[in-house]
């Protein structure tokens, strides 16, 4: 297994990846392979009745024995591309619990492009000192728990030395209940939700492909992703139909085909012309079949050209799967570089012709299996190599005899119903509740840990109506926020203790503006007039004339100091004065008495200049306002006064 921040940048987002390390090999020398094998073959009989009916979207859930160059610790690992179905996901994590419950001696670890997603799962419920810096090697299922190693015990861990802490001191770094709770909760519906997930439909196939998914009903995952990845050059294979449904003599057969939700999904919400050589049933006469033969259609068109590239690209075909078998054994190492011939060599040739001889793919057309469990296990091997290399399977189901009579006779079920599909809103809606809910139960806590006894008995959120919540202490926690220093990490929260302020000589800092707006003012309003007078001559300045007045002007004027202030502030009021924003505030005279009307003159004419601005009273009518508008939600206004401590009593006005 490579390390977790190199394997991020070689995978696509949408991987998952596992490894489960025995505690056996996690301590001392590899064990004998044949126990890694007899392992394995376990863990894959115990998964497969959760596995057996399940339709993967890319590719199924496998275990891969890792080799000693790859890796010091052997373990078994495996990745999963889930693409648009996260729900393969949330089933690996199912199924890795359920293996770490009933071989306790197991820790497995999971991660995707996202690091640890578990944690981000539980991130409400987390220690504050793990974050995505901290928590390599820490994150473990083991018992069917999560386990977090201790920061306090191992403060670099490696993965060897996490994994003899999780054997030796297992109670310690079990995670916290609330932890256990927010992980497993996400899975608990497994696995009546896999099955939920599945989707049965009925469509009009060719026969070639009715018989396919007959044998192999795992092969759709292939179809479909053929179908809604394609390209300009996969096109070709699909305009020519040479496989699937040659010159268009192939005769359609309903049939019912299982798939996933999002398969469903992807073939539904795209539109797709059928090639000209795909004969399609008349529209007008029976509409439904008419609609069962477009989605078989869009089948019979994967199919074809995730078929077709995957012949062309000469990858399958080579040699027996034995030969390919044994050469992938080879440069893994497995056989520890002992000479052919040699005693262990051959211990560890029967070993494997054992195991291939239990996984291989061929063995399923022998019927050599005994056992319904045995068959389940079988078929979980095999569907990891089938589904790299269906080229050949496909030839071979459809070298063996095949009519359009097999499928006549069969009653065919009606489609399930698929209104979930345009009705996802609600649930969406619910899940961002419950994470709002969980966030704010978080928020509360946190807060009620910063601000102390006194302060939350004595606060204005003590108060259950307006008459008793005094909108002044708001103003004030508003200012206070305003005052403190912000960090590179943003705006912080004021807090109950002392910070140091910024230390800024504001009137230093003024005299610096000034003195720059004098020594270039004069000149633009000298440059402005000439211009005006038509006098180009009169452009050239002595530039130590022009100083020295300047220097003298400033000298002589008792008054300079406000100049640079009072001509800013003349510029901004003409700017706004022919706007209408003077009308959004509250001024400090719209408390005063109205004068009558015959002052009107004089009143026009003092409108001409802004009046003072009632700072405090306009912010305590914004955040009223906005308060307001939140209609009792989670909203900006609510959460600013949260953090400020402050919290304001429902408005048992609003809708009356």
């Amino acid at each position: 297994m490579a390390d977790q921040s190199q394997a991020h940048s070689r995978v696509p987002d949408d991987t998952v990846h596992y490894a489960i390390f025995p505690d056996s090999s996690s301590l001392s020398n590899p064990s004998d392979s044949s126990q890694a094998l007899h392992l394995h073959l376990q863990i894959l009989e115990f998964i497969s009745p959760y596995t057996s009916s399940y339709i993967w979207q890319h590719e199924p859930f496998s275990l891969s024995l890792s080799s000693p160059a790859s890796h010091p610790l052997p373990h078994f690992h495996g990745k999963l591309r889930f693409g648009d179905n996260i729900e393969d996901e949330w089933f690996t994590v199912f199924l890795l619990f359920q293996i770490s419950h009933h071989f306790p001696s197991l820790s497995i670890r999971v991660w995707d492009n996202d690091g640890e997603f578990l944690l981000i799962e539980a991130a409400f419920h987390l220690p504050r000192w793990i974050n995505p810096d901290t928590s390599d090697n820490r994150v473990f299922i083991r018992r069917g728990d999560i386990h977090i190693v201790p920061k306090s015990r191992l403060p670099s861990p490696n993965l060897i030395d996490s994994l003899k802490f999780l054997i030796d001191c297992e109670g310690e770094s079990r995670a916290a209940e609330s932890v256990q709770i927010a992980v497993k909760g996400r899975i608990s519906d497994y696995p009546e939700r896999a099955r939920r997930n599945t989707h049965q439909v009925r469509v009009r196939v060719p026969v070639s492909v009715a018989q396919i998914l007959k044998q192999e009903p795992c092969l759709i995952s292939l179809a479909v992703e053929g179908f809604y990845d394609r390209d300009i050059d996969t096109m070709k294979y699909a305009a020519k139909m040479e496989k699937f449904f040659s010159k268009g003599k192939e005769e359609l057969v309903c049939v019912v085909i299982k798939m996933s939700r999002a398969m469903y999904a992807q073939l539904m919400q795209q539109k797709f012309q059928a090639p000209r050589c795909y004969r399609m049933p008349s529209q007008g006469d029976n509409v439904g079949a008419y609609l069962e033969a477009e989605l078989g259609m869009k089948i019979a068109c994967g199919f074809e050209m995730m078929y077709q590239q995957r012949r062309r690209e000469g990858e399958e075909g080579k040699g027996s799967t034995w030969l390919k078998y044994k050469e992938s054994l080879e440069r893994s190492g497995y056989f520890e570089g002992f000479l052919p011939g040699s005693k262990d060599y051959k211990r560890l040739m029967e070993n494997a012709e054992e195991y291939y001889r239990n996984s291989t793919l061929f063995s399923r057309t022998r019927g050599n299996m005994i056992g319904q469990q045995s068959w389940k296990i079988h078929e979980l091997l095999d569907i990891s190599q089938m589904m790299s290399a269906p080229v050949r399977r496909i030839d071979e189901i459809l070298a063996l005899p095949h009519s359009a009579d097999d499928f006549r006779c069969q009653e065919v079920p009606p489609s399930d119903d698929d209104s979930w599909l345009y009705s996802g809103e609600d649930e969406l809606n619910a899940a961002l509740q419950e994470r709002q809910k969980e966030m704010d139960l978080y928020n509360a806590k946190h807060k009620k840990k910063q601000i102390p006894k006194e302060s939350q008995d004595a606060g204005p959120s003590s108060g259950s109506n307006f008459d008793d919540f005094d909108l002044g202490e708001m103003a004030k926690a508003m200012q206070a926020f305003v005052d403190k220093a912000s960090s590179y990490k943003g705006a912080e929260v004021p807090e109950y203790r002392d910070m140091k302020e910024v230390d800024l000589d504001v009137d230093c800092f003024l005299n610096d503006i000034e003195s720059v707006m004098k020594r270039y003012g004069p000149k633009d309003c000298a440059t402005a007039v000439d211009s005006e007078e038509g006098s180009s001559s009169d452009m050239d300045f002595d530039e130590s004339e022009d100083e020295s007045d300047i220097m003298e002007a400033s000298e002589n004027n008792v008054d300079g100091e406000d100049t640079f202030l009072n001509t800013y502030s003349d510029a901004l009021n003409e700017e706004l004065k022919n706007t209408t924003l003077k009308k959004s505030f509250v001024r400090t005279d719209d408390q005063l008495p109205k004068k009558n009307e015959g002052t009107s003159n004089t009143m026009e004419a003092m409108d001409e200049e802004f009046t003072p601005v009632d700072v405090d009273v306009n912010l305590v009518k914004s955040l009223l306002d906005s308060y307001s508008s939140q209609q009792g939600q989670p909203g900006p206004a609510s959460n600013l006064l949260g953090l400020m401590g402050l919290q304001l009593p429902q408005d048992i006005t609003k809708g009356k």
